[in-house]
């Protein structure tokens, strides 16, 4: 005859236990846990980490803004005639890059405005669509067929990209932490 068990804890397991890395015997390095890639990372306060990877994680950001900048929007912005002499004109500017740069731009807007103060966030993500647009609009300084001044138009659109990106920054910081 065989014993049985009469304890009741044979078929349980311990659920007491959370799986992570270090409960299934695997050891995380020290360049692992310091590691911007490190998903527990990605979300933590930038003031508050070292240097390198603050700095590395704001130039990433500029970077992403002037790309999308670049991607989405012509180099040339002024608009044409469509025809030589014709009233009605045409703009080189598309809506579904326009679209997709305002999506990257407040994307980008949300993420610093959680882990950044507000100010680097502006000029982190709005900086760099805005000082490439000011270029874009100086380095063809012969008139368009629009009505009104570039330089205007310029200080219209940065206005624009600059309250947009504050907006989307101060919301995403209503949830971070209060110890934060």
């Amino acid at each position: 005859m065989s014993r049985r068990n009469t304890s009741g804890n044979m078929g349980r397991r311990n659920t007491g236990l959370r799986m992570s890395p270090r409960n299934m015997g695997l050891r995380m390095n020290p360049r692992h846990e310091l590691s911007p890639i490190n998903p527990r990372n990605l979300l933590t306060s930038l003031p508050g980490s070292p240097p390198l990877r603050r700095w590395v994680t704001r130039v990433l950001g500029a970077g992403l803004a002037a790309a999308a900048y670049l991607l989405c929007l012509p180099w040339d912005l002024r608009n044409r005639p469509e025809t030589p002499g014709a009233l009605n004109e045409t703009s080189p500017v598309t809506a579904l890059g326009v679209t997709v740069l305002a999506v990257t731009m407040l994307a980008l807007a949300a993420y610093f405005g959680f882990r950044d103060r507000l100010v680097l966030a502006l000029l982190l993500v709005a900086g760099p669509p805005a000082t490439l647009m000011y270029f874009s609009i100086d380095s063809h300084p012969e008139p368009d067929a629009a009505i009104f001044p570039l330089p205007l138009v310029w200080g219209l659109f940065a206005l624009v990209m600059g309250t947009g990106v504050l907006a989307v920054a101060g919301f995403a910081r209503l949830f971070r932490d209060s110890e934060a």
